[in-house]
């Protein structure tokens, strides 16, 4: 998976990360899957996004999360 399409600029919506340094956010492609929208829609709704943008969306999410937690005893 293509991490590079992710990219993060402190200038840029607030430092949030983002596809491919345009304005469409992370968040906003998770958010949009959660809530059901298909891929296809949100190519259509962002004729910008590549599928392989969709993707990173996902990679980036899971390997962020992907931490252990520590609970205290």
């Amino acid at each position: 998976m293509d991490l590079n399409r992710i990219t993060v600029n402190p200038a840029q919506c607030g430092g949030r990360p983002c596809v491919r340094g345009m304005r469409i956010r992370v968040v906003d492609v998770l958010e949009m899957l959660a809530c059901g929208v298909s891929r296809e829609d949100i190519l259509n709704d962002f004729p910008d996004l590549e599928p392989e943008d969709i993707q990173a969306c996902l990679a980036y999410a899971a390997r962020y999360f992907d931490h252990p937690v520590l609970m205290g005893v």
